[in-house]
């Protein structure tokens, strides 16, 4: 590509140069008509306009056909014989043009290179030599060159002119391949350091446009340059749309984020999606300089940790509730025991012949309360220690059905729509009791939180992996804190729940090996997110 445009310049010049010799020739032609000029005048103005139609030519030719290797050869001999037919038009060794042989000369070291070069000056001095000899030896009247100029000037500087001018064409050979050399090496270097940043560029462009985590970068002034796809996907706005608007204006609570104590340490905020989403963002934010070591920006680089954070939270609370649910079991052992002899006695009291009025509804109290305690006891087994799961093959969407068909007939859902989502293929391992459990009192729980009509969605979600069962309701929602509690065995918001119902839940999910998560957007309702592995 280099030769290509060193070669449309040169033609681009001798166009130039052409028009000019063919100007100031057709005005020396009107203002001098000497003898001498009018005898070499018409023969100059035929070759210079020759020499302007023929460099069209070679421009159209490179344009269209790009016949470079050719056209440069084709332009190196075609100088050359310019010069000599130049040379031989205004009067031979007479004739002031004879220095164009150099620029014959340089021209084919820039074009063609060192070893073309020497061959040039070569031609040149050959040229030259020879028709000032034919000249001298009267061999070249018939095309007007006079030997009486060539004998004026003598033998011996006739000598002296050859090989002045044979040694100044090798010299500027010589010159000009070493340039012409150490240009093309020059460019060839430019050419790779070119294409080496060309590929940087595209690398890092890549890098940007495919990382698994948000990437932008600021001015100083911490006015928005780079948003990768991921911060377009997270915060719904396009590159355009935040280019140079101040990084406040994206996230607001990164506020101070370009203080030095914040520089290059991990921190997180909580922000909230156009979808009304509220996520949690893990972000680091870098200095970055220029080669003078000023500062011109920051790179801030952040990521969605939500469910990280969450994964967290379950296992903490996965934790908590284990050693919580071993020292309940033992608990409840030792109460249970003291509770059945107590029972026991109380049932022999009441059977006895002297229990009289009063004795009689005291002891059928204590038996009442003691069968309730006992109930909660084994509620509380129930969460302490679950049944192992019996793992069946089932069709979700006819357990759900058989499920909005059992409490159709339960006054709490007499003014709300169960709407059942469940496509028919979503089929799922499972103990099919356990689930049931789960779903009726995940069920019941958001029907309790429907003040009055609703609607309650169950929808289903399959992967190769996973499937996830939602149920969503329209209700009242729920404060964060007791989102934080919901599962915690003995926490409830009702004023005759026992808060072991989602307790238990939870611990039925977790045997089955998924997860069970509750979520209460701001906007009001709640959303209880069922994850079971695929087996």
């Amino acid at each position: 590509m280099g030769s290509e445009r060193r070669l449309r310049l040169f033609i681009y010049a001798r166009i130039i140069v052409s028009f000019l010799f063919l100007a100031a020739t057709l005005l020396l032609e009107f203002q001098d008509s000497s003898a001498q000029i009018e005898r070499f005048q018409p023969g100059v103005i035929r070759l210079m306009a020759f020499s302007f139609v023929f460099s069209i030519i070679s421009l159209l030719s490179l344009k269209k056909l790009r016949f470079t290797q050719f056209l440069t050869n084709l332009q190196v001999i075609w100088d050359l014989l310019f010069v000599t037919v130049l040379v031989l038009f205004t009067g031979g060794i007479l004739s002031p043009y004879s220095f164009l042989y150099l620029l014959s000369i340089l021209t084919a070291g820039m074009l063609l290179g060192r070893r073309q070069a020497l061959y040039t000056a070569s031609l040149c001095g050959i040229l030259y030599g020879t028709f000032l000899d034919f000249q001298y030896f009267g061999y070249l009247s018939f095309i007007g060159l006079s030997q009486e100029d060539a004998r004026q000037v003598g033998a011996l500087r006739l000598f002296y002119t050859i090989s002045f001018n044979f040694i100044a064409f090798g010299l500027t050979a010589f010159l000009t391949g070493l340039l012409a050399e150490r240009a093309r090496l020059s460019e060839e270097a430019l050419q790779r350091s070119s294409i080496d940043y060309f590929e940087l560029a595209q690398l890092n462009s890549a890098i940007v446009a495919h990382s698994e985590s948000g990437l932008l970068t600021t001015t100083v002034t911490g006015r928005i340059r780079v948003f990768n796809p991921y911060s377009e996907n997270i915060v719904g706005l396009s590159q355009s749309d935040v280019y140079d608007k101040p990084i406040e204006s994206v996230f607001p609570l990164l506020t101070g984020a370009f203080d030095p104590d914040n520089i290059s340490k991990n921190r997180e905020f909580e922000y909230q999606a156009p979808g009304g989403t509220v996520m949690t963002l893990g972000y680091r934010v870098n200095p970055f300089k220029d080669s003078n070591g000023i500062l011109t920006g920051y790179i801030v680089n952040f990521m969605d940790v939500t469910n990280i954070r969450r994964m967290e939270a379950a296992l903490k609370k996965a934790d908590r509730l284990s050693a919580l649910g071993e020292l309940s079991a033992r608990m409840a052992h030792e109460i249970r025991n003291p509770l059945a002899a107590l029972c026991g006695s109380v049932q022999l009291l009441s059977s006895g012949t002297d229990s009289q009025g009063h004795d009689a509804r005291l002891l059928a109290i204590v038996a009442r309360e003691a069968a309730r305690l006992d109930a909660l006891i084994t509620e509380f087994l129930m969460y302490a220690r679950p049944a192992t799961p019996q793992l069946k093959r089932i069709t979700l969407r006819s357990v759900i059905e058989e499920e909005i068909i059992f409490l159709a007939h339960d006054s709490k859902f007499a003014n709300i729509t169960l709407l059942n989502l469940v496509p028919e293929s979503a089929e799922v391992t499972v103990d099919p009791n356990q689930l049931q459990q789960v779903i009726i009192n995940l069920l019941q729980n958001a029907a309790d939180a429907i003040p009055e009509n609703g609607e309650i969605r169950i929808e289903c979600n399959c992967s190769p992996i996973s499937v996830i069962l939602i149920i969503t309701d329209n209700g009242i929602g729920m404060p964060e804190d007791a989102v934080r509690h919901m599962f915690e065995p003995f926490w409830t918001t009702k004023p005759a729940g026992t808060g072991l119902g989602l307790a238990i839940c939870y611990r039925i999910i977790e045997a089955h090996g998924g997860s069970l998560l509750v979520e209460s957007p701001p906007a009001g309702g709640c959303r209880f997110v069922i994850t079971l592995p695929v087996l």
